[in-house]
């Protein structure tokens, strides 16, 4: 029974987002999805929205290379923190993806290591955190 884990405490692996459509898309979408090319009206768009990515990879990477950016899931846990506090050292988070600071972080601890926090995509830390850092938070 030692691997069983509440599923409350898992953290959801997307993010939602809404956007509007006109009436002529979205009736244009439901056909496709009525056709069966798409199960759902979310399958399209999420399938739209990673054809267009991939038309812009080079132009992402360029970016991320040129702002020294990583990319993907990133996580922050008390033992990093304080192996940066103890070397002296301040970091300048820079995701573009998801950013995840630990829930046993401390507000103490995230402002004595984190300068800045830029991240394109989201951000997951207690709400402690995010008050304590809102200033830092770009």
């Amino acid at each position: 029974m030692t691997n069983v884990k509440q599923l409350r405490d898992r953290q959801p692996e997307n993010e939602k987002i809404t956007i509007n459509l006109g009436f002529v898309d979205l009736g244009r979408i439901d056909l496709l999805v009525q056709e069966g090319f798409y199960s759902n009206r979310s399958d399209l768009i999420r399938t739209a929205i990673r054809n267009q990515l991939d038309t812009h990879t080079s132009v992402v990477s360029q970016s991320l290379e040129r702002h020294t950016m990583e990319l993907g899931l990133r996580d922050y846990s008390v033992a990093d923190l304080e192996a940066l506090r103890d070397a002296g050292e301040m970091l300048h988070v820079k995701v573009v993806g998801l950013a995840r600071i630990d829930a046993d972080v401390t507000p103490e601890l995230a402002l004595q290591t984190i300068g800045s926090i830029t991240v394109l995509g989201a951000l997951q830390a207690s709400s402690d955190i995010k008050k304590a850092l809102a200033d830092r938070i770009k």
